[in-house]
């Protein structure tokens, strides 16, 4: 492998714990530069992928937020003609208002494009926006390249990004986005995963702690009629607060006092539920 290709491998970083599929998926993708799309539930880390990708090839990040109201044009770039109008009639901006260029905006996917690094571009949640968003952006992905029309003018990309794309499946994509992508579905870790992300989060924690932790954490993810079961980053944020917590005993989630629950639970109902929970359920 040469020294260039070495340089965008990506092996996760301190705190994002790959399997060895996913690892694989990802270096797929960036070698053969084709977006990936991952699917999953809501936590699973897909959105933190792409962060972790940025940070372990030192690149720049660029973030899609999609929206279900956004069109392909949006992320590409704005003209701004209110305030061309606005400088047009009161004459105080040092713009030339005969220069429409200097009111075209770049959007999130035409910085990826002028940009002087090459970045990795996430598009988050793109099962918001419609097929015909879907379709037009990859076509602007395929080519690498789309026309500002109000100056007649073509904007190809710099340097190719290392694109992820996210979707939590609330609706099914295109097939001619679906053809034009890797595909990967992230699964929730298992509790022998989960223990490996809690020890790269927090690697000279009490053994006790976090298999206490980890173990109520799974029971309460399957508390029946729960809306938004708590995913990693609450059980990371759970223990961080019972680590910050002086009388905090591992012992005490033994014995059924399952403190934080707000930390896990984000719902009013999922909250309700998971204290009937707690205090009805033997276990506990």
């Amino acid at each position: 492998m040469t020294a260039d290709k070495d340089r965008h491998h990506f092996a996760g970083t301190k705190t994002y714990v790959l399997d060895p599929e996913l690892a694989k998926i990802v270096n797929a993708s960036i070698k053969l530069e084709m977006p990936l799309l991952l699917k999953g539930e809501p936590g699973t880390g897909k959105t933190l992928l792409a962060h972790a990708i940025a940070e372990s090839l030192n690149m720049p990040l660029i973030v899609l937020n999609v929206k279900s109201s956004m069109k392909a044009i949006d992320a590409l770039y704005q003209y701004d003609t209110l305030t061309r109008l606005n400088d047009s009639r009161f004459g105080d901006s040092k713009r030339d208002v005969s220069n429409i260029e200097d009111y075209i905006k770049m959007g999130k996917i035409g910085q990826t494009f002028v940009s002087e690094d090459k970045v990795v571009l996430l598009i988050d949640e793109i099962d918001k926006a419609d097929s015909d968003f879907q379709d037009d952006l990859l076509d602007v992905l395929d080519q690498m390249s789309f026309d500002i029309m109000e100056i007649d003018k073509t904007i190809s990309a710099k340097h190719r990004p290392i694109i992820i794309i996210t979707s939590n499946a609330k609706k099914d994509l295109s097939d001619p986005f679906l053809g034009r992508c890797i595909f990967h579905h992230i699964a929730f870790p298992d509790p022998d995963m989960m223990r490996r992300i809690v020890h790269a989060h927090f690697p000279d924690t009490n053994k006790k702690i976090s298999e206490a932790s980890i173990e109520t954490f799974y029971q309460l993810r399957e508390i029946r009629g729960i809306e938004k079961k708590p995913a990693t980053r609450e059980l990371i944020n759970w223990i961080r607060i019972l680590l910050m917590d002086p009388d905090f005993d591992p012992k005490y989630l033994i014995k059924g006092d399952v403190p934080y629950l707000g930390v896990l639970f984000k719902k009013s109902n999922d909250y309700m539920l998971a204290q009937k929970y707690v205090s009805h359920t033997s276990r506990f």
